[in-house]
């Protein structure tokens, strides 16, 4: 027993201290993006490895998720006598819950990736100190623009992947399943808000900023060797994951919980 609370407090402890460090690591990056006039030219190459080609990543997963929620609505429905409403399930499960979240995810597990293992390969090889001592600050050069291109990019995919997941999940409700495609339609238009639609952008922006904070962090922060590089992208994208989880579980109570921008 008393080893056991050992180790509960050892993992607390690590886990804080974990937390401290990244947050530290976020206040000195805020400091430099706003004191110094951001890298543009690493800006817009951050845009195009963040957003364009996570593109067609993140929307052809949406694609089959719509597909996927649609068979699902119908099957839920059915049961209730209520198929031809599954149009209201689609348009409730893509925008506010599973377009942010499934375009966060694979953000997380490709850009993210990315951008853990190109710092942390640049830590290991020295780059880093070498540019610390030709006076060039590594956090505006490889952290400030990353933060800002994640926090642009994010809510722009998701709005996307809301788009595709719309279409396929529409396409299959009316050519496979056979629902009436203005009932479908009509159900779509009515359950989808423009409010919904900004939700899901600042879901993005909030789950952009947890992304870009931890794999950032683990790669300016990786241990010596390809092992650390191995280790340190690991543990970004795992990190993520379960990060993203939780918070979006919170934003969703803060969003449509009751809490808050219900009215928005």
């Amino acid at each position: 027993m008393v080893r056991f609370v050992e180790f509960i407090g050892a993992l607390f402890g690590k886990v804080l201290s974990e937390v401290g460090a990244i947050g530290l690591f976020v206040i000195k990056t805020l400091s430099v993006g706003i004191s110094t006039f951001p890298n543009l030219k690493r800006f817009g190459e951050e845009c195009y490895n963040i957003g364009i080609q996570s593109l067609f990543v993140v929307c052809s997963v949406g694609a089959f998720i719509g597909m996927s929620t649609a068979l699902v609505g119908y099957a839920t429905l059915k049961d209730l006598g209520a198929q031809n409403l599954v149009g209201i399930f689609i348009g409730i499960a893509s925008i506010r819950e599973l377009g942010p979240a499934v375009a966060a995810f694979m953000v997380a597990a490709k850009a993210g990736s990315g951008m853990a293992a190109h710092i942390a390969t640049m830590r290991v090889k020295e780059q880093i100190d070498a540019m610390e001592v030709q006076a060039v600050n590594p956090f505006w050069y490889l952290i400030v623009p990353r933060f800002l291109a994640i926090m642009v990019v994010l809510p722009v995919l998701v709005v996307w992947n809301d788009f595709f997941m719309l279409g396929t999940g529409y396409m299959i409700a009316v050519f496979q399943l056979k629902i009436n495609s203005g009932a479908v339609m009509e159900n779509l238009l009515s359950t989808v808000a423009m409010a919904d639609i900004w939700k899901g952008m600042i879901k993005g922006w909030v789950l952009a900023l947890f992304i870009v904070s931890i794999c950032t962090f683990k790669g300016f922060t990786c241990e010596p060797g390809a092992l650390g590089v191995g280790k340190a992208t690991n543990q970004a994208v795992v990190y993520c994951i379960a990060i993203l989880i939780i918070i979006n579980f919170f934003l969703s109570q803060w969003l449509y919980g009751g809490i808050g921008l219900r009215g928005m």
